[in-house]
């Protein structure tokens, strides 16, 4: 199976990972009201309260529409709030809730986890490697389409 695998092409590896990694992230966040794309949001606005929606997007890779139905989403569940700016009042400022707060607090453990299991299989040279070849894979296609912003920590 091994030598079989490494036929397979990339892109495909690489989604079937994903959406097993997303699989699990949901089913242990399944309890918390909260999706990984929203929790995925929810975390860049807590790290960073008063992010505008572009920000928010370029942070968690979405395009506008998608980010905006997720900001709906989280702001009918009251995790988070928003502000009309200052400079323009177009745009507006979002802010994560004391309650979407408490969420991140709650679930960041639960992400951790998921993490933990990768390591699990491998060891943290491996794991290190791994990120920085995903990193430099992400800027070098992103640098084709135009999307260099794929992953933020």
């Amino acid at each position: 199976m091994p030598n079989e695998s490494r036929k397979l092409p990339i892109g495909f590896a690489m989604g079937v990972t994903y959406r097993k990694l997303a699989a699990l992230f949901q089913q242990r966040l399944s309890g918390h009201g909260i999706t990984p794309e929203q929790w995925s949001a929810l975390y860049q606005i807590d790290r960073a309260q008063g992010l505008i929606q572009r920000e928010i997007a370029e942070r968690t890779s979405k395009d506008k529409p998608t980010t905006t139905r997720i900001l709906d989403h989280l702001e009918k569940k009251g995790f988070i709030y928003k502000k009309a700016g200052n400079r323009d009042r177009r745009s507006f400022l979002v802010y994560s809730t004391e309650l979407g707060q408490a969420i991140i607090r709650v679930t960041t453990p639960i992400e951790d986890s998921v993490t933990a299991e990768v390591k699990a299989c491998i060891s943290e040279e491996e794991y290190e490697i791994m990120m920085e070849l995903l990193l430099r894979i992400q800027l070098h296609i992103g640098g084709k389409i135009g999307n260099t912003e794929l992953i933020e920590d």
